[in-house]
């Protein structure tokens, strides 16, 4: 039997909202995962986008109330995988409107709701994995409550962040990853002493906690972003040190996170294509982009008074990411448009992943009411930040992300 390890979370302060609360959550420690028997996807063609093939552009739209009337798809009670970091019912939220509404692109378009069913039935002996940071997981858990409406996965809960679906061999994971290559803490204070910490990273050599393991996956669905904001080095394949990101040095270059982040998806998505199965033989895998999704908090900052306290979704254009997060958008997709045209050139059959692209950022800039705020499991003595203005509460926003994922795998 194989094993594939997940790795710890290495426990730091952030200097911005959305990387201490990615701070927060705390992760396994090397776990097992079961053999993963799956075939390999019989699509294997770079698509280089992730639209419908009618030009439904399922991305570009608005939120609107669901006017269904249905009660919300799951709960802790119903599905007890949901972290006690994104459990907004559990722990007191008095509203339940930010689960009352669901995504509808533009055009006339209609984005199917997930279909638990029929989803594990075209997946049948196949398995995904989600890489990234906790926002990854976020998505990861929520795709089990979904589709453990259809079946329970076994075991049902197992600290280990890997679900099977025995009944139709079907295998969940998540690999902690948040910067996507391989990064290691070298001072907890920071260059400040604040704590914010100061990580090395090599840019050119993506996480084997995850690229070593990849291969066995027929979908792998890669995101990031928020650690990137974290005082850190960006050393080159040769070990060399070629520039950084606040890290206060002296005679060293501030190239900013954009570099880290370009450089990161780089080296990460050219692994997720090219990871080779266990025989040796090169994967026609399925490679999915996850772009950023902003933090809201208003009224101060993470570390002052700020908070999200909308009980409503915001109008199209009305919440403006900052400049930063919107030159990381910007980067996830140029590199993923870099991705896909690489594998599009690759000789054409079972060589070529194929690409697509989850482009989720004015979806989720939109619902600055469905986030945590106050209302999780909060640990002080490990957390300084109180209000969650980056993480999703579940169910909620998130669940329209898989509602993308069924649009684009399941024709």
């Amino acid at each position: 039997m194989a094993h594939y390890g997940l790795r710890y979370v290495l426990p730091a302060a952030a200097v911005a909202a959305c990387v201490l609360v990615l701070a927060a959550v705390s992760l396994p420690g090397r776990v097992p995962l079961p053999l993963l028997l799956a075939p390999a996807v019989t699509t294997n063609t770079a698509d280089g986008v992730g639209a419908d093939p009618s030009g439904c552009d399922i991305f570009k739209g608005e939120w609107v109330p669901d006017t269904a009337g249905e009660p919300p798809p799951y709960s802790s009670e119903s599905c007890p995988v949901i972290h006690g970091h994104y459990d907004c019912m559990r722990y007191g939220r008095p509203d339940l409107g930010y689960v009352g509404w669901r995504w509808r692109p533009d055009g006339g378009c209609e984005l199917r709701r997930f279909d638990a069913a029929r989803f594990l039935a075209a997946m049948r002996g196949r398995s995904v994995a989600f890489v990234g940071d906790s926002l990854a997981r976020n998505q990861m858990h929520s795709l089990v409550c979904l589709l453990s409406r259809a079946e329970r996965p076994a075991p049902w809960t197992n600290g280990s962040y890997v679900y099977r679906f025995e009944r139709h061999g079907f295998t969940v994971a998540a690999f902690w990853s948040p910067f996507l290559v391989r990064a290691v803490e070298t001072d907890p204070d920071g260059p400040t002493g604040s704590g914010s910490g100061l990580w090395s990273l090599h840019l050119d050599e993506p996480d084997a906690g995850w690229a070593s393991h990849v291969g066995a996956f027929d979908y792998v669905v890669v995101s990031a972003g928020s650690w990137f904001y974290r005082p850190s080095m960006f050393y080159d394949r040769r070990g060399r040190l070629v520039g950084c990101n606040t890290c206060l040095a002296p005679n060293v270059t501030d190239l900013t996170l954009r570099y880290s982040l370009r450089m990161a998806f780089r080296s990460a998505l050219r692994a997720a294509t090219g990871a080779a199965r266990r025989n040796g033989a090169r994967a026609a895998r399925t490679v999915i982009v996850r772009t950023i999704s902003p933090s809201h908090y208003e009224n101060g900052t993470w570390n002052g008074n700020g908070d999200c306290l909308r009980t409503w979704p915001a109008r199209r254009g009305e919440w403006e990411m900052n400049a930063m997060e919107k030159d990381m958008h910007r980067i996830q997709v140029e590199e993923f448009a870099a991705a896909a045209a690489a594998e599009t050139a690759r000789k054409r059959g079972k060589e070529a992943a194929r690409m697509l692209l989850m482009d989720a950022t004015e979806a989720m800039a939109q619902r600055p009411d469905a986030h945590p705020s106050k209302y999780r499991l909060w640990q002080p003595d490990k957390f300084k930040v109180s209000r969650d203005c980056v993480h999703w509460c579940l169910p909620g926003a998130m669940d329209a992300c898989n509602d993308m994922l069924f649009h684009m795998l399941i024709k």
